[in-house]
């Protein structure tokens, strides 16, 4: 297990902007130490004993929600998880107001997810504690960023030089956002895919954008597929989804076509055989995807523990 001597150089966890490749890789390394603890028979440590984390989730959740509750609470946090269907903001309470109100309950640490992009930095400035976004609209989703780089890292055994393919709805996903800061600082080497009307109007510096998904495959190592973001959309997306598929639809036989060393990843939840085949989905023998969830719990209490560090001192 991690031993809580480091410091981490930043009070939240807003973005990958504003991270260096040094924040990064300390993240990872602890998270390292967490795998092995999860995997064991008994997962019980007391260094957040004493501490109250609120989870407040404005947008629907499994993976993200579930997986800080379990880091918390593995971690021995008193975890509460805010449901605003049942708070005042069904009232009309604004954000700020409901910051403020959880605010003066004086937790430890504020996980968040909301539906507007910079809302994390807001509640941020009127916390006193640390804060974690956990998605932001279409903005950022730091830890998925994070943990997928720790799946990469741990098959691949390096990030520099990795060759990674995303494909999708590259223009209303925080995941591809993050994506696109996070593993070019560790020198891996990213490309994206997507229809015109799903590519953002601009990108990151030294990110490839390609209309062509099989021209983006071509020899990648990693390939990151995404799901149609209808909810985030101010119109349907148009094409048919079986034209979707057969466009930019990644199966067996595609990758057998242009990557056929490359390893599967989504962030998920999937579009099964829209934007992936379940067959690959389910094949453990090129898909991470399960791994990636495993390891969004072990990231998470890395960025747990590094956060609250301070406040235990």
């Amino acid at each position: 297990m991690p031993q809580p001597e480091t410091a981490f150089a930043h009070r939240d966890l807003l973005g990958i902007a504003g991270l260096s490749a040094t924040d990064i890789a300390l993240i990872l390394d602890e998270a390292e130490g967490w795998i092995g603890f999860n995997r064991g028979k008994r997962k019980a440590d007391d260094r957040l004993r004493g501490l109250t984390q609120i989870n407040a989730f404005f947008e629907n959740s499994t993976r993200t929600l579930f997986s800080f509750e379990i880091a918390g609470k593995r971690l021995g946090a008193q975890v509460s998880n805010f449901r605003p269907e049942e708070s005042s903001v069904k009232k009309g309470e604004s954000l700020t107001d409901t910051a403020l109100t959880l605010g003066a309950m004086r937790p430890d640490v504020v996980v968040i997810r909301h539906e507007a992009v910079g809302a994390a930095v807001d509640v941020a400035r009127v916390l006193d504690c640390p804060v974690i976004n956990a998605g932001d609209g279409t903005g950022e989703h730091p830890t998925q960023a994070l943990l997928d780089a720790l799946t990469i890292r741990r098959h691949l055994g390096r990030l520099d030089g990795v060759k990674v393919t995303i494909c999708g709805d590259i223009r209303h996903s925080r995941v591809a956002g993050s994506n696109m800061l996070s593993l070019p600082l560790m020198g891996a080497e990213v490309r994206v895919a997507a229809p015109p009307s799903l590519m953002p109007d601009s990108l990151p510096d030294g990110i490839a954008a390609y209309e062509d998904f099989d021209a983006a495959l071509a020899g990648a190592d990693i390939v990151m597929m995404l799901r149609i973001q209808r909810e985030r959309m101010a119109t349907a997306f148009p094409d048919s989804t079986e034209d979707y598929h057969a466009a930019y639809g990644l199966t067996h036989q595609r990758l057998a076509r242009h990557a056929p060393n490359a390893l599967v990843m989504h962030p998920g939840p999937m579009n099964r055989d829209v934007e992936i085949s379940g067959e690959l989905a389910d094949d453990p023998e090129r898909s991470l995807i399960l791994e990636q969830v495993e390891m969004g719990v072990a990231v998470r209490m890395a960025c747990l523990d590094l956060l609250t560090r301070a406040r235990r001192t």
